[in-house]
């Protein structure tokens, strides 16, 4: 199925995917619209163009890909599903998603996975090709984000403020700088072997998505970034 978002209300559009009886859906020139995949369930959403905000919030059982860049809160709250854009990302990715995946090609904005958590099978992923604002993984509870920080040489793929308030879940930076601005509620080590043997099927589907090579995503070390044992919040989350 096919649909035409050119000069539609993104109410009239998100009410035309709903009601579409098929799981393929290939909606084309979309430019802002709001919400789209917002609570669908059971769909396969291709998308041409730049989604407005909140795009696959509260996310089920439903795919996405767009060929574009998004907006921002992309998988606010999303619960299952894989979300993959070949662009770049604004601020607040995956804000408190539960689970499902989600795999941006280029750059992400600030607050990318905060308050994302985990609980038994729900283990939600996040992955990022270039690099990030401030704030990543603020009050991280649960599952894995990792940023490979391609294109950036000489600088940093994280910003400030990276792990405040991080209480559960891991993340993986692919950085040629140790990062040495943390805060004190979390610990960073060089990854070893059992780390990249965690993340290499994280590395292996973002090269499938984006047809990169993974000989260029191992010319710099990784580094894990994990709350420490000293951490006051861990006692009040559920993060297994």
């Amino acid at each position: 199925m096919k649909i035409d978002a050119s000069n539609k209300y993104y109410k009239q559009l998100n009410k035309e995917i709903k009601h579409v009886q098929t799981r393929d859906i290939t909606v084309k020139n979309v430019l802002g619209q709001r919400y789209i995949g917002t609570g669908v369930k059971d769909k396969k959403l291709t998308l041409y163009g730049t989604p407005g905000n909140g795009m696959g919030a509260y996310l089920d059982h439903t795919d996405i890909e767009v060929f574009g860049n998004v907006q921002d809160a992309v998988g606010d709250t999303m619960n299952e599903g894989d979300i993959i854009v070949h662009g770049k990302a604004g601020d607040t990715l995956g804000y408190a998603m539960r689970g499902g995946r989600i795999y941006v090609q280029g750059d992400a904005g600030y607050r990318v996975g905060i308050h994302m958590k985990a609980y038994k099978n729900k283990q939600p992923e996040i992955v990022i090709g270039g690099c990030v604002g401030s704030f990543l993984g603020e009050y991280q509870a649960g599952g894995t984000i990792l940023v490979l920080g391609i294109g950036a040489q000489d600088t940093m793929p994280i910003g400030n403020y990276c792990g405040t308030g991080m209480h559960g879940g891991d993340m993986y930076i692919r950085s040629a700088f140790k990062p040495d601005f943390l805060p004190p509620q979390v610990s960073i080590e060089l990854c070893d072997s059992k780390d990249m043997a965690k993340i290499q099927p994280m590395i292996d589907r973002f090269c499938t998505y984006f047809d990169v090579k993974e000989d260029i995503l191992r010319d710099k070390p990784y580094y894990h970034i994990f709350p420490n044992a000293d951490n006051p919040y861990k006692s009040l989350y559920t993060t297994y």
